[in-house]
């Protein structure tokens, strides 16, 4: 196993904050069909550790903006894809390149990567599908290729519709050349999907969060299990909740091992805090909930789009951001609807985006939270609808990090299920590497920990197959860990 170390950062210090960046001007617009959606994906194209953005445009075609460091953003040659209301990157052929999803109000398109930013259009030996996409993830059974989910809004070929007209799921798994689907049945709109193995028993599991919305009653939260080839219920331990499920953000805040989710919709942001048997509702005083505007004088509730977790002040404690917005014109619900950066003070929550810089009151709906500068600090990214995208350089007095990159041989080239354990004198923490989820956007690491003040720290990984590597001692900084 070999391990490359490089770049430190400074001692932890006061709250966050962040810059304004000047990006080339990029907006998601459309109407009812563009309403969800908006994702953006923060990946690696070139190769040079600095993550370039790809954003989904609704009726205005995607962008690609190349990152040429020290936050200088371009906008560089793309495919003119329109339609789109989301973006994945990942590593579908194990080339070393990153690859794209793209999902879009009709057929879906993916792109292979050429590891230069470069991007053409390649079916990777995937069925069409003609659908209205809203949500995405994958995750390796085996060595070859990925196991890949569809969400699916609502079905638009319903004459009944909309309401009460949610489209099925789709499940794709290799079988020889080409893939073996399996349709997820009934769906409840699902705008945010995500496989991880919540109960650390080897096996990932497909949480889908859907939108009560459209599906109206007899609706909710779903659960898929990959061995048992059904959705779970009751008699297995998961009952999950109604809500207008926007988001999911999974990540271990509590220290049991296990991951602790937000799940976004309109009105509170659950948290789901893990148990030795599934999840339950953390208290309502942890101060992750974020029902309503915090700035301004809208007392309706919000509504929340991309949730993501990550240590903005690297002190240790995964903090939380949540991209608000009202869908368009809902009466019920907030009009002015700022951001959230709720900074994680020893597991209770408090909201800082107003004094970091972030509190944008545009429509907000996908987001990454991504080192875009390569200085060890999580820089975040908006795109909002009918409003410019934004971006937000992170200039924090920050404590030390390490930022995790893994690499394998065989088609899961990433690593994709992984688990990656640390220990500072800051604390342990543990992540696990997957795509999906968030609302509409995601990539494929690096893993980001902060750790404070400590001098250095330990690690290893719990690769895919279940193979733990032992424990080593390691300089803050970057580490690409190959096996």
């Amino acid at each position: 196993m070999r391990w490359l170390v490089l770049l430190l950062a400074g001692p932890a210090c006061a709250d966050p904050t962040f810059q304004p960046v000047e990006v080339p001007e990029h907006v998601y617009s459309g109407g009812w069909e563009h309403f969800v959606g908006g994702g953006i994906a923060a990946t690696d194209c070139n190769g040079d550790g600095l993550p370039e953005l790809v954003a989904a445009g609704g009726t205005e075609p995607m962008i690609l903006l190349a990152n040429g460091g020290d936050m200088a953003f371009t906008a560089a040659p793309f495919p003119q894809i329109t339609d789109a209301t989301g973006v994945y990157a990942l590593d579908l052929d194990a080339d070393g390149a990153q690859d794209l999803v793209v999902l879009r109000v009709g057929p879906d398109v993916t792109l292979r990567g050429d590891g230069a930013c470069g991007f053409a259009v390649h079916d990777f030996g995937l069925p069409e599908q003609d659908a209205w996409t809203t949500a995405f993830s994958a995750t390796w059974e085996g060595d070859d290729r990925p196991t890949l989910a569809f969400g699916h809004y609502v079905d638009r070929s319903d004459p009944d519709g909309p309401f009460e007209a949610c489209d099925t799921n789709l499940l794709l798994r290799p079988e020889g050349e080409g893939y073996a689907a399996t349709i997820l049945d009934p769906g409840f709109c699902a705008l945010s999907i995500l496989f991880s193995d919540e109960d650390r028993d080897g096996t990932a599991t497909l949480r889908l969060s859907n939108d009560r919305h459209y599906y109206v009653r007899g609706g909710a939260e779903q659960m898929w299990s990959l061995d048992a080839g059904r959705f779970l219920g009751a008699e297995d331990g998961f009952d999950g909740p109604s809500i207008w499920g926007m988001g999911i953000a999974s990540r271990d805040i509590t220290g049991d091992g296990r991951p602790d989710l937000v799940l976004t919709s309109m009105g509170d942001q659950l948290t789901m805090l893990s148990t030795a048997t599934g999840h339950a509702m953390a208290p309502f005083d942890i101060g992750s909930f974020a029902q309503r505007p915090h700035l301004g004088s809208d007392g309706r509730p919000s509504t929340g789009w991309h949730a993501a977790w990550g240590d903005v002040d690297n002190d240790g404690d995964a903090d939380l951001f949540i991209a608000k917005g009202n869908v368009d014109q809902m009466p019920t619900m907030a009009m002015e609807d700022p951001n959230n950066l709720l900074l994680n003070e020893g597991g209770r929550f408090r909201e800082v985006s107003v004094a970091a810089g972030v509190a944008s009151l545009h429509r907000s709906r996908g987001a990454a939270l991504a080192d875009l500068d390569g200085d060890g600090r999580l820089d975040l990214a908006v795109v909002n609808r009918r409003a410019p995208l934004e971006v937000w350089r992170n200039t924090s007095a920050a404590g030390s990090f390490l930022s995790v990159t893994l690499e394998q041989a065989g088609g899961n080239r990433d690593a994709v299920g992984a688990w990656v354990e640390l220990r500072s004198a800051t604390g342990e923490q543990v992540q696990e590497l997957s795509v999906g989820g968030g609302h509409a956007g995601g990539s494929v690491g690096p893993l980001h920990f902060g750790i404070g003040t400590a001098p250095s720290a330990e690690v290893r990984v719990i690769w895919p197959d279940g193979t733990i590597a032992d424990w080593q001692a390691v300089a803050p900084g970057r580490l690409h860990i190959r096996r």
